[in-house]
């Protein structure tokens, strides 16, 4: 696998709603981040290859810090290294605004700066050769 010489990169930032919390204390379960690593994966295969591709397997995933309803997000990826099929991506999704938790002010909310790392990954994604279309960046 060869490493691409101008990475290319993907960026989506979300608010976490009531809908996605698991647990008690509003918490988020983790898997929503990789929900969000796998939309970013599949902007990136679509960018290189003009094809969705199919996400093959998780390399390493760490859990940070938590995620919590009102929390918006940013998911960012870039494809790292790339074979004749295969993809090599790592992840990272950012808190970038949370709950201020201010009393008799439920809507208060801080910008974090600089945003709290809430997980990292790496995984490898594949575009079959017959399904890649050149790149679409």
């Amino acid at each position: 696998m060869e490493t691409t010489q101008t990475p290319i990169t993907s960026l989506i930032r979300l608010r976490i709603g009531a809908h996605d919390v698991h647990y008690a204390g509003n918490l988020v379960d983790g898997a929503k981040m990789l929900n969000l690593f796998g939309d970013v994966a599949t902007e990136l295969l679509i960018r290189s290859d003009g094809d969705e591709g199919l996400f093959v397997a998780y390399d390493s995933v760490e859990f940070l810090a938590p995620v919590r309803a009102g929390d918006y997000i940013e998911a960012f990826g870039e494809i790292v290294a790339q074979g004749k099929t295969s993809r090599k991506m790592r992840f990272e999704a950012r808190k970038v605004i949370a709950a201020a938790d201010v009393p008799g002010q439920p809507s208060a909310a801080d910008v974090l700066d600089p945003p709290v790392v809430v997980c990292r990954a790496s995984g490898t994604c594949v575009v079959p050769a017959e399904c890649q279309r050149g790149g679409r960046q």
